[in-house]
C-alpha cells in the first residue's frame, strides 16, 4: 500500500480511545449473545425442523453461535439434507421405493456422525433424523391408502412364530378350529359384503375366528363380548348401543360395521393392516407407546415391534396369518370336506311393544330359539317400549303385525340385590356364606376377577335369588291367596340379608311348615324387610299376655342391654323370646319384655 497512516504522539490518545470503544461496544453486543445461547441450551429449547434444520442456533439478535466447523460434518449434514429432499421429490411422483431408498441413504449419513461431536452438530443429526422418520412414515402411511375404494390384501409372512400357530390349528386345537370352521358360514356372507362396501380386504372377514370362534356370546376375561370382542367404552366410541333392554356388542349385522370402522381407523394411524389388526387387539396406545420407545423413532412393520409387545398380542398376529394360511390350503390342512353353516336369513319388522321373544315365537309359528339366534342383543329376550326392529324368520313379519295387539305385555326381570360394606378381616367366602350365596356370583356382579382382591369398606352387590321375569297376566294377578291366621301375641321378625324361613324358624324354636300356615305362605322365598309372625306359645293365655309388653329394638342395642333396662334376667329374656347367647338382634326387630 503506497499510503501509510502516521500516528503522531498526539493522536495517540485518540486512537486508543477509538480502539477501547470498539472493544467495550463489541463485548455490549456479544453479552446478550452469550447470555441467550444459555438460556436457550439451559431451557432445551429446539429450532423448528421444518425451517431451521441446517441452520446454526441464532441468539436474540440474530447472530450466529460460535462452534468449531468440521467440513466433515458439514458435508455429512448436507448429503443427508440432500437425500431427504430427495425422498420428498420421489414420494411427489408416486416413486415410493426410490423415496424408501433416499430416505435410508440420509439415515445413512447421519450414522457417520458419531456420539462424541459437538453438540451443534449433534442437535442438527437429532433434528435430521427426526425429520427423516417422520417422511418414513407418512410414506408408509400413503403407500396403503385407498384407490378407488380397495386396500391391498394382506400378505402372508410364514416366519417361525405364524409356523408354530398353524402346527397348534393343526393338532391340539383342531377341534376349535374346525368348529369356527363350521361356525363361520352363518355371519362371512354378511361380512364380506360389508367388507367390499368399505373397501377393506376381505382376509380380515377370518378376524372373529381368532377372537370369538365366530361365537356371538363369547365373553373374556377383560369383559369383552360379542363376535368381534368389544369393551364397552370402545362399543360406546363406534356406535354400539347397551342399555338395560339391548347391547348391541351381540349383534353380528351391528358390531361387524363398528369393527370395520375401528379397524379402517386404525389403519389409517399406522398405515399397514397387519399392525391395524394388532392394534385392535391391545389398543392403539400400546402400539404407539411401543413405537415411541424404540430408539431412532422408526416405523417400518410389524415384525419389528413383535418382541416389544403383549404376549397375548405378540401370539394373535400370527395366528391370524395362519388362520389365513390354512383356509387357502384347505387339502393340506384337511378341512376341504367341512361343510360350513347356512346363512342366517330373516325378515325385519319394525314394532314398538314391550313384548317377549317367547310369545313373538308362538305368534309366528316358529321355534323359540331360532328367534334368540336372530336377535341376540336382546339381554332378557324382551322388546324395549320404542320402536324396534326385530328380525324374524322369512315370511312371518305379517302374521306378527296381525297378532302383535293381542300380544300381553313384559317386563324385565327385576334383579335382587342388597349392599354389603366389606369389614376388616372378611373375605368373599366369609360374605358369601353369611348371605347363602355363591362366591363366584358375587364376583361376577361387582366384576371381581381374583376373589382375594377385596378392600375393607369397599360396598359390594349381592345377589339373593334367580331373576325372574313378571308376566303382566290377569290370572295371576287375581290368583287368590290364603290368609294369614292370627296368633295372639305371635311376636314379628322382619327378615334381614341372609335369612331363610330355616334360620327363622330354628331362632324361634318353632318350624318353617309353622312359619308358613301362620303367615299364608306358600312357598319358603322370604324377602327382605318382610315381616313375618312367629308362631309359638307365649300370649296365647291372658296371663302371658298380662305379664309381657312388646318392646322394638333399635339402633345399639343388645339382648344385655335390653334386659337391664326391663328389669329382668338376660337368661329370662333370651328365653320368653327364643333366643340364645348367639342369636343375632336387628334394628326393627320386635321382642317380648316384662311389664
Amino acid at each position: 500500500m503506497k499510503t501509510l497512516i502516521l500516528l503522531t504522539k498526539k493522536d495517540i490518545p485518540a486512537f486508543l480511545l477509538r480502539f477501547l470503544a470498539l472493544l467495550l461496544f463489541f463485548a455490549w453486543t456479544q453479552a446478550p449473545d452469550r447470555a441467550a445461547h444459555a438460556r436457550t441450551r439451559a431451557l432445551g429449547e429446539v429450532s423448528n425442523p421444518e425451517s431451521g434444520l441446517l441452520a446454526s442456533r441464532r441468539t436474540d439478535v440474530g447472530k450466529r453461535t460460535a462452534y468449531p466447523v468440521s467440513k466433515k460434518m458439514e458435508r455429512l449434514l448436507a448429503q443427508a439434507r440432500a437425500s431427504y429432499e430427495k425422498a420428498q421429490s420421489y414420494w411427489e411422483k408416486n416413486n415410493i421405493p426410490k423415496a424408501f431408498k433416499a430416505l435410508d441413504a440420509a439415515y445413512s449419513l447421519l450414522l457417520g456422525i458419531p456420539s462424541g461431536s459437538h453438540p451443534e452438530y449433534l442437535r442438527r443429526k437429532k433434528e435430521l433424523r427426526f425429520l427423516i422418520s417422520r417422511r418414513n412414515h407418512e410414506i408408509y402411511v400413503s403407500r396403503g391408502s385407498v384407490v378407488n375404494g380397495k386396500h391391498k390384501a394382506i400378505p402372508i409372512v410364514l416366519n417361525r412364530h405364524v409356523k408354530r400357530e398353524i402346527t397348534r390349528y393343526a393338532t391340539f386345537e383342531k377341534n376349535f378350529f374346525i368348529e369356527s370352521y363350521k361356525r363361520s358360514g352363518k355371519y362371512r356372507p354378511m361380512i364380506l359384503r360389508h367388507l367390499k362396501k368399505e373397501g377393506v380386504p376381505e382376509e380380515i372377514s377370518w378376524l372373529p375366528l381368532i377372537e370369538s370362534g365366530f361365537k356371538i356370546t363369547a365373553l373374556s376375561k377383560a369383559r369383552a363380548l360379542g363376535l368381534w370382542q368389544f369393551i364397552p367404552s370402545t362399543g360406546y366410541k363406534f356406535g354400539l348401543k347397551r342399555d338395560l333392554y339391548v347391547d348391541e356388542r351381540l349383534d353380528p349385522i351391528k358390531s361387524t360395521k363398528a369393527a370395520i370402522a375401528y379397524l379402517k381407523e386404525l389403519h389409517k394411524l399406522f398405515g399397514d393392516w397387519i399392525t391395524a389388526i394388532a392394534a385392535y387387539n391391545c389398543g392403539e396406545g400400546k402400539i404407539l407407546s411401543v413405537i415411541r420407545d424404540q430408539k431412532v423413532n422408526y416405523l417400518d412393520n410389524f415384525w419389528d415391534l413383535y418382541k416389544r409387545l403383549p404376549r397375548e398380542t405378540a401370539q394373535y398376529v400370527p395366528r391370524f396369518m395362519a388362520t389365513l394360511h390354512m383356509i387357502r390350503n384347505p387339502e393340506k390342512y384337511g378341512i376341504s370336506l367341512v361343510k360350513t353353516e347356512s346363512p342366517l336369513e330373516f325378515d325385519p319388522v319394525t314394532i314398538s311393544k314391550r313384548v317377549s321373544v317367547r310369545n313373538v315365537a308362538k305368534a309366528v309359528g316358529s321355534p323359540e330359539k331360532l328367534l334368540k339366534e336372530l336377535n341376540p342383543e336382546l339381554r332378557y329376550e324382551i322388546l324395549p317400549q320404542e320402536l324396534y326392529t326385530l328380525r324374524v324368520p322369512p315370511g312371518s313379519g305379517r302374521r306378527l303385525l296381525e297378532r302383535i295387539d293381542d300380544m300381553p305385555v313384559s317386563s324385565l326381570p327385576q334383579p335382587a340385590f342388597v349392599k354389603h360394606r366389606v369389614r376388616p378381616g372378611e373375605t368373599l367366602s366369609d360374605i358369601a356364606r353369611k348371605h347363602r350365596v355363591s362366591v363366584k356370583r358375587i364376583a361376577r356382579a361387582n366384576n371381581i376377577r381374583r376373589s382375594n382382591l377385596i378392600v375393607a369398606g369397599k360396598t359390594l352387590k349381592i345377589p339373593l335369588g334367580r331373576t325372574s321375569t313378571r308376566k303382566s297376566s290377569a290370572k295371576r294377578r287375581s290368583r287368590p291367596r290364603a290368609k294369614a291366621p292370627i296368633i295372639a301375641g305371635a311376636p314379628t321378625h322382619i327378615a334381614r340379608p341372609g335369612d331363610s324361613l330355616w334360620t327363622i324358624a330354628r331362632r324361634y324354636g318353632t318350624t318353617a311348615h309353622k312359619i308358613r300356615e301362620t303367615n299364608g305362605m306358600s312357598t319358603n322365598r322370604i324377602q327382605i324387610g318382610q315381616r313375618l309372625k312367629i308362631p309359638g306359645t307365649l300370649g296365647r293365655t291372658r296371663t302371658a299376655k298380662r305379664r309381657l309388653k312388646i318392646y322394638t329394638t333399635r339402633i345399639g342395642d343388645s339382648p344385655f342391654t335390653i334386659a337391664k333396662r326391663h328389669n329382668m334376667p338376660l337368661t329370662r329374656f333370651l328365653k320368653i323370646n327364643n333366643l340364645d347367647r348367639k342369636n343375632k338382634i336387628f334394628p326393627g326387630q320386635t321382642l317380648y319384655v316384662d311389664r
